[in-house]
């Protein structure tokens, strides 16, 4: 018997991220590229830049290797802690997208991010709706009146 050819052409999938793609034969278990120090952290700030920044900033004498990434988790914390209550004041106003009056609102109604960020003006945030009571006009008793009472 004679083997069938079938012509059918294979396109190979294109695929992002770190997949067993592309790996090569023989090669162990190196991988290509080298391993980011906030790859290492699992954080997505940029530990080795922050380090830079502390070490270049004369900010002590002598800074640590983890000085970075604590540095990157507190970051990432608040931004994290920052972005979760923005989106839900956008979420709170019909909104899919998260604007500096979002932000605003966030950091004004949490009492901890309030005291954090006490000093700082948010450009495009404006105020918080308050307006004060004695500024509201004033209730009418339309209920029981001391005056013409029919009930003898």
């Amino acid at each position: 018997m004679k083997p069938t050819v079938h012509s059918i052409t294979h396109t190979p999938s294109i695929m992002s991220g770190k997949g067993k793609g592309g790996r090569g034969k023989g090669k162990g278990k190196s991988k290509g590229g080298s391993t980011s120090s906030a790859s290492k952290a699992g954080l997505q700030f940029p530990v080795a830049r922050l380090n830079r920044y502390l070490r270049k900033g004369k900010y002590a004498s002598r800074v640590g290797v983890g000085a970075g990434v604590y540095m990157g988790a507190v970051l990432e914390y608040l931004c994290a802690e920052i972005l979760e209550l923005a989106g839900n004041a956008a979420r709170d106003n019909k909104k899919t997208r998260i604007v500096p009056r979002h932000i605003q609102l966030a950091v004004r109604n949490d009492e901890e991010l309030n005291k954090l960020l006490g000093s700082v003006t948010i450009a495009s945030g404006g105020v918080l709706p308050n307006i004060h009571a004695t500024l509201l006009p004033k209730k009418s008793g339309t209920g029981k009146g001391k005056g013409s009472s029919q009930e003898y």
